[in-house]
């Protein structure tokens, strides 16, 4: 029986010896691309682990990738194989032409380092996708871009991930953010039906450009407070959380149309502030989805915002405008469509409510 002085001296020699058997079987799961942008051309490097190499090439387990010769027979084909997994793309889809540099070992990680080239001006707005190992579930592939010698933005990709986007911190890449997150903003009102028949139920009763002006201004500064601060990761609530309050926001300016009496104060404004910061809570859920440029998060939440707006004003001005029309002329009609509407807008808030609860508690 060992005594324990033994015991204890065993165990910490075995402990010593897992880690390094561990790591000579397989390394750490990951890879490293680095992106450099120039005036000219693209220039960048992938670096990976040669057991992860030596699996996806199907060649001997013995095979010495460390070693010069070797590494230059298998050159072609690790070049090959890297390159087109390695996805970069313009704004408009176009993928970019990379061409291999060289190829060298990495002195003391067990990998090995190609370097290429996309010639040609660098896009403004660049695509990235890099699925370099995926037979390795956990193998993750970590990008950094660099603007001179500073780090613009870094990414992660694992077997899952969508490709990201790269903004230059340039005019073109102010430009390319404003192209890309305007039209965003503006296409999740038109095609989010709760927040539609939220901007709808408050403008079915009408009132003045002035009035209207103040609920749009309201719900505006609202949902860019909280867009800012959830998109930022300041603070973000969860969406089972921010889903139905939404849901219920829609429910409470419906029945504030019907139950509010003639001379009372309106309070459609104070609605849309309120509510706008939840709506945006919900804007930001959509807005992280595109993968938001760190180095041009002001411009990115602003073009969103633009594009809000936008896509509100699409909605807000022909039925503000028709509308105002029917009760000018035959106002009986406007008013009917003011009430149907605000029973359907309950009807869907309430509906919306118990299927996100229900949904919750499933």
């Amino acid at each position: 029986m060992l005594s324990p002085l033994r015991l204890l001296v065993f165990l910490l020699g075995l402990l010593a010896i897992l880690p390094s058997t561990g790591a000579a079987a397989h390394p750490a799961p990951f890879s490293y691309v680095d992106l450099r942008p120039g005036e000219g051309s693209l220039e960048g490097g992938v670096t990976v682990h040669v057991v992860d190499l030596v699996h996806d090439l199907r060649i001997d387990e013995s095979t010495n990738l460390l070693d010069r010769g070797v590494l230059d027979h298998q050159y072609s084909a690790i070049a090959r194989l890297l390159l087109a997994r390695l996805d970069l793309r313009d704004g408009n889809g176009a993928r970019l032409t990379v061409k291999p540099l060289a190829l060298a070992p990495v002195a003391g990680d067990d990998a090995v380092r190609l370097t290429f080239r996309a010639e040609g001006k660098p896009p403004a707005a660049l695509s990235v996708e890099a699925h370099l190992f995926d037979y390795d579930p956990l193998h993750q592939t970590f990008v950094t871009i660099y603007e001179g010698n500073e780090v613009a933005q870094q990414m992660i990709f694992s077997a899952e991930s969508r490709p990201q986007t790269y903004y230059a911190g340039s005019v073109a890449g102010v430009g390319a953010v404003l192209a890309t997150f305007v039209p965003a903003g503006a296409h999740h009102v038109l095609i989010g039906p709760d927040h539609v028949l939220f901007i709808l139920g408050l403008i079915l009763m009408g009132g003045s450009l002035r009035r209207l002006t103040l609920i749009v201004t309201a719900f505006t500064l609202g949902h860019s407070v909280t867009l800012a601060l959830a998109a930022t990761g300041t603070f973000a609530p969860p969406a089972w959380l921010i889903e139905p309050l939404i849901a219920l926001s829609i429910v409470v300016v419906g029945l504030d149309n019907l139950l509010r009496k003639k001379g009372e104060r309106d309070l459609r404004a104070l609605f849309a502030g309120l509510f706008g910061l939840i709506h945006g809570f919900g804007f930001a859920y959509v807005l992280r989805e595109f993968g938001l440029p760190q180095a041009q998060l002001g411009w990115a939440l602003a073009g969103f915002n633009i594009g809000v707006e936008l896509g509100q004003l699409a909605i807000v001005v022909p039925v503000a405008l028709a509308l105002g029309w029917l009760r000018g002329r035959v106002p009986a009609v406007a008013n009917r469509i003011a009430v149907g509407g605000s029973l359907a807008v309950i009807a869907a808030g309430v509906y919306w409510f118990v299927d996100r609860v229900r949904n919750l508690a499933g």
